[in-house]
């Protein structure tokens, strides 16, 4: 059966991205996987996480025994006026903020591979669910949160900037593609390199990106000297939260300057910062944001999207808005802007609402504009009459000739002057011509702000290159080659889950582990899982000691192998000390 998100109050430019969670699709050795993870977890960040982040997994409806459905997730997370939704895989980033804004966690429904136990880079079911979720139970965290999206999603982002998500996206589903050569992965590794080599300045949303990093993704909280978890991809990674603690990697009192820092998502970081509070995060958040272009508007902001090369917003002071890309800005001698040109699909709106006949359809090949408040009196002393032909100079020295046809006006405010045969120039360059069609005067002078992204995003529509950022399907982990390991992990947790008697249940136990010695001499799992079933019953049989031997051959062939099964076997010891006291 196929869990259906809730979506109801989502805008319709989100839903894209929304897909449908199929707990089917997960395998018995992801949901060993998952288990695994949570269960080094549970008893590490018992003393090194933050205090909300063990009631948080309660209280969102994750459990040990099985990956969580995305459905009760949400259901738990309302308490806390927060939902939840199914996404599978990288979706843009100003969309997953924009999910932010609203209350809503994105959960990415796929499940890392066995072999990315300990991390991966592509969004999965552990990093989002038992990462993200827990902490939102504390309200100065959702806070924080959910005011690091509504400032986030204004934020301006470069074409730099998505040519390296792609390629990190590239890179992320690469390496948690069950059918991935290494080849290809090296590939989608170079192609990340040349990406980040491509970087030439540090845009806005690069800026946000490594605040989020460095606090909700990997920050930590507290005193400098004895700090605590929060950050998801710390929480989510059983090596690196595990090493993070270590002298070597350096402690930083979170400021403003993590900005600052670049951050390379296939290593473990080499600096981390730590928070006081939560309220630290939010008041230093609204430090950044007031810096931004979306606050400050002026010749500033509008230097800001030329720069950037995609789509941005620019408000006027009479409430109109410029949706596009801006390709040039005229400026007179005092450097003031007097014209603006934008390139390709362009809206006009108000209020974050397209104006009718505004959009993208009919300003297909861009739009331009003077920068100059009009009101209705300046028509009458300019003696402009609808549908006569008329010649006016705007203070600028902005020259327009043509017949004025329309007129759109909101709250009294000019907005548009729409006029047909029209030529424009300024300072004898001509700006626009008369068999480009009807020109569109915006009305209005000072730009009170520039934001990323179009203000109606619905009507606006997807641009071309993100097409296959939008909603796929759940991938599985099951191929071929593990299936029939997948049924042994299967019979494993039956047996947990279900037992029928203490000697059936170990004769089948013994069955699972002689297949495993003969086909699959490298699976560390399932052995463990097989000795935990063992070590929870006190059972002693002669093969225990052989199973125990070999999860230490296979833990001798990488550290960090060898690390996360020790980690393991520890704890089955003590709660078998603790057991026989």
């Amino acid at each position: 059966m196929k869990i259906r998100p809730l979506t109801r109050e989502i805008p319709d430019h989100l839903m894209k991205y929304i897909t449908e969670q199929d707990p089917t699709l997960y395998t018995s050795i992801d949901q060993a996987c998952w288990r695994y993870i949570l269960k080094l977890s549970r008893e590490f960040f018992e003393t090194h996480a933050h205090q909300k982040y063990l009631d948080g997994l309660r209280d969102t409806g994750i459990s040990l025994e099985r990956i969580p459905l995305i459905e009760e997730m949400d259901t738990c997370l309302r308490k806390f006026n927060w939902r939840a939704v199914s996404v599978a895989g990288f979706i843009p980033s100003a969309a997953f903020m924009e999910f932010l804004s609203l209350g809503i966690l994105p959960i990415a429904c796929d499940m890392r591979k066995l072999e990315n136990i300990a991390y991966t880079p592509a969004p999965d079911i552990v990093h989002e669910a038992a990462g993200h979720a827990p902490i939102i139970a504390d309200p100065e965290y959702a806070d924080y949160l959910r005011s690091y999206g509504e400032i986030s999603k204004k934020a301006i982002t470069s074409l730099e900037d998505l040519n390296v998500y792609e390629a990190i996206r590239h890179l992320s589903e690469t390496k948690e593609d069950p059918h991935a050569t290494q080849e290809s992965v090296d590939a989608a590794q170079r192609g990340l390199n040349e990406a980040l080599s491509a970087v030439t300045y540090t845009s806005e949303a690069t800026q946000l990106s490594r605040m989020g990093w460095w606090t909700f993704e990997y920050g930590l909280f507290g005193p400098l000297s004895e700090p605590k978890i929060y950050g998801a991809g710390l929480l989510s990674s059983l090596s690196e939260s595990f090493h993070c603690f270590d002298p070597a990697v350096k402690k930083i009192r979170f400021s403003i300057t993590c900005t600052e820092v670049a951050f390379d998502i296939t290593r473990p970081q080499p600096q981390l910062f730590v928070a006081p509070n939560f309220p630290a995060l939010r008041d230093t958040l609204m430090t950044l944001g007031d810096q931004m272009a979306f606050r400050k508007g002026g010749l500033e902001g509008l230097r800001k999207a030329l720069q950037c090369k995609t789509t941005t917003t620019t408000t006027l002071d009479s409430g109109i808005q410029i949706s596009g890309v801006l390709s040039q800005i005229h400026q007179n001698a005092a450097g003031e802007p007097v014209y603006l040109n934008f390139k390709g699909p362009t809206q006009l709106s108000y209020e974050d609402q397209e104006i009718p006949e505004q959009g993208t359809r009919h300003h297909r090949e861009g739009f331009g504009t003077p920068l100059a408040t009009v009101t209705t009196m300046d028509l009458q002393k300019w003696n402009i009459r609808e549908d006569e032909m008329s010649e006016f100079a705007l203070e600028t020295g902005v020259k327009i000739r043509g017949r004025l046809v329309r007129k759109i006006e909101i709250n009294q405010t000019l907005l548009i002057l729409t006029f047909e045969n029209c030529t424009v120039s300024y300072e004898g360059k001509t700006l626009f011509q008369p068999e480009w069609g009807l020109y569109d005067m915006a009305c209005g002078k000072k730009v009170t702000s520039v934001f990323g992204g179009p203000a109606d995003r619905d009507a606006f529509g997807l641009p071309p290159s993100l097409s296959h950022t939008l909603a796929r399907a759940q991938k599985t982990n099951q191929t071929q080659a593990n299936q029939a390991l997948g049924e042994l992990y299967a019979q494993v947790r039956r047996i947990r889950e279900k037992p029928l008697s203490p000697v059936q249940d170990l004769k089948q136990i013994e069955t699972v582990y002689q297949k495993l010695v003969s086909a699959y001499p490298q699976d560390w799992l399932l052995r463990y899982e097989i000795l935990e079933w063992l070590s929870d019953r006190a059972i002693q049989v002669d093969w225990k000691t052989q199973l125990i031997l070999e999860l230490e051959a296979i833990a001798q062939s990488s550290r960090e192998t060898g690390e996360i099964i020790h980690r393991g076997i520890e704890i089955l010891n003590r709660n078998v000390s603790k057991s026989s006291h």
